[in-house]
């Protein structure tokens, strides 16, 4: 079976892999993938600090036609992607067409901002003299994302960070690397100069602890648990980096007696079980006045009984 390797300084690398399981079919292997080592990381963040000089003072038009050449292929390959981030995530295939069209549409977005970055020139009080104000790029941005959404956010993290002509060094999560691995493939293949996108696949204990070492790590951004966001927080704090945090919480849905029934329950239960209830902002308590409580709790039980959990391509 093909390993699917990590990129660093553009090119494909890595012998070590971990298997990819199908949650909803575990008799399916959806491939082998990478596992990247501190190495690994130490030489991708090196790739990134290489390549961001040449990256920062790179035209917009440049960037503009990668970002956009992305999001073309990611919406003509929306069905195929979209089978594969069923396979490796377990939400239906209509949820995962929808979030590989939702990550076109991003990389569209920021193709266009590519060609809209500005600056402000203002008067200054001393005669004669003007004040401009640009905006530069950071440098070498950690990416570290969730299983949840796995090409989604990658792509609302990835899409800006090169619009505005930052360096990656980006680690998915090691539950989904397949539709990760596909996206960084086909920026690759868009034109991304060598070293400006590195993907390293593997633990977080291992990849993402080599990240927060490194002091040319210039920024990070973390999509994840509580505990884990304080870790990044603290190891930031202490190299003076930029961080982004979205962590979990513990969302209530309150519904109240005037509540619209039918509306309520299927809020209630697409909120707490669709996207296989993997969603930061699901709801995971129910609170529910006195007056609307017995008639809630009957119509949400028949609706739950609707429910099926199957193969995610079955959907």
């Amino acid at each position: 079976m093909t390993i699917y390797q990590n990129l660093i300084a553009g090119e494909w690398v890595g012998s070590n892999a971990t298997k990819n399981i199908n949650p909803s079919d575990t008799n399916e292997v959806v491939g082998l993938y990478a596992d990247g080592s501190a190495d690994d990381t130490r030489n991708a963040i090196a790739a990134a600090k290489a390549a961001f000089p040449a990256w920062s003072r790179s035209g917009i038009w440049e960037r503009h036609v990668i970002l956009k050449k992305t999001g073309d292929e990611i919406m003509a390959r929306k069905d195929e992607l979209g089978a594969l981030l069923a396979r490796e995530e377990g939400k239906t295939l209509p949820e995962a067409t929808g979030e590989v069209i939702r990550a076109s549409q991003i990389f569209e977005f920021f193709a266009g901002e590519a060609l809209r970055l500005a600056g402000e020139v203002l008067p200054s009080v001393r005669p004669n003299i003007g004040v401009e104000i640009t905006r530069e790029a950071l440098g070498v941005i950690g990416i570290i994302t969730p299983w949840n959404f796995p090409i989604a956010i990658p792509a609302w993290k990835i899409a800006p960070a090169l619009c505005y002509g930052n360096t990656i060094v980006f680690k998915p999560a090691e539950l989904v690397p397949a539709c990760s691995w596909a996206i960084v493939d086909i920026l690759n293949r868009a034109g991304l100069p060598k070293g400006v996108l590195n993907l390293v696949m593997g633990k977080g204990s291992v990849v993402g602890q080599a990240m927060l070492e490194s002091p040319d790590v210039h920024g990070i951004t973390f999509t994840g648990s509580t505990g884990t966001g304080r870790r990044v927080a603290a190891a930031s704090i202490e190299h003076n980096r930029k961080f982004q945090l979205e962590m979990g919480g513990k969302n209530p849905m309150v519904v109240l007696d005037d509540a619209d029934l039918n509306v309520a329950v299927e809020a209630a239960a697409n909120s707490g079980f669709f996207s296989t209830g993997q969603r930061c902002t699901a709801s995971s308590r129910l609170i529910v006045t006195e007056g609307i409580h017995e008639k809630f709790v009957v119509a949400l039980t028949d609706k739950l009984k609707t429910l099926v959990v199957d193969n995610a391509l079955k959907a």
